[in-house]
């Protein structure tokens, strides 16, 4: 079977642990770095080899079942990381004391934050007298603490200082693909941006200039140009 495994950029690298396997209950995980002068695939071929990880969806299915945990990995460059299911597995005595879970210490990449939380409010539907609370646990990706309070710093001295053109330049390029925690992240740096710029008597800088939607990138595949741009 032909298991794939290293993220050819960080946005892939999110993007599968966000959409393709923290929410299948992958919450328990290690991460690592390839030792300098290492091959990263033989790293690679250790480790899925090791914990059995290059089986089938049917098999993963029959473990399952049979109250046994599945293990992913994945790489980005030299960092590595394992992910588990809850169950019986080798993982969780070899790694025990490194093994963190996700719904309590975030697994951080990148600037990014991933955790798994308890959902808040379902979309009420029409003819509902109430919203409906949501049971269901949702990964949310944010951007990471201190390198949210570094990119607000950043916002707010500049926020009276350059055109609302050059705000918008500097918004639009702020280097984190738009999942709805990032834009309400970025939606509270605008609107203390714009505070400030109220106070010096500047125009404010409209919301359209933050982006709203995030690229679907291929996470094993190299991003082209020309990807990016029709993603």
């Amino acid at each position: 079977m032909n298991y794939r495994s290293e993220a050819m950029s960080l946005e892939g690298f999110v993007q599968q642990l966000a959409s393709n396997i923290l929410p299948h209950g992958y919450w328990f995980y290690v991460t690592g770095r390839v030792p300098l002068g290492k091959n990263p695939q033989a790293i690679d071929e250790k480790l899925t080899t090791k914990y059995g990880i290059t089986i089938s969806r049917q098999q993963r299915a029959r473990r399952k079942l049979a109250g046994l945990a599945n293990l992913h990995y994945l790489r980005i460059g030299s960092l590595w990381v394992l992910l588990a299911t809850r169950g019986e597995h080798r993982f969780f005595a070899e790694e025990a004391e490194a093994i963190r879970d996700v719904r309590k210490v975030p697994l951080q990449v990148g600037g990014y934050s991933l955790t798994v939380r308890q959902g808040g409010f379902l979309k009420r539907l029409p003819g509902e007298p109430k919203q409906t609370p949501d049971s269901k646990r949702r990964v949310r990706v944010q951007i990471a603490r201190e390198k949210y309070r570094d990119l607000k710093s950043y916002f707010l001295e500049l926020s009276t200082r350059r055109a609302v053109e050059e705000m918008a330049r500097e918004f639009f390029g702020v280097p984190f693909e738009p999942y709805a925690p990032i834009r309400r992240q970025l939606l509270n740096i605008l609107r203390l941006v714009n505070a400030k710029r109220q106070e010096a008597g500047l125009a404010k800088v409209p919301p359209t200039v933050l982006r709203y939607r995030r690229r679907i990138v291929k996470p094993f595949e190299q991003q082209t140009d020309r990807q990016a741009d029709a993603a």
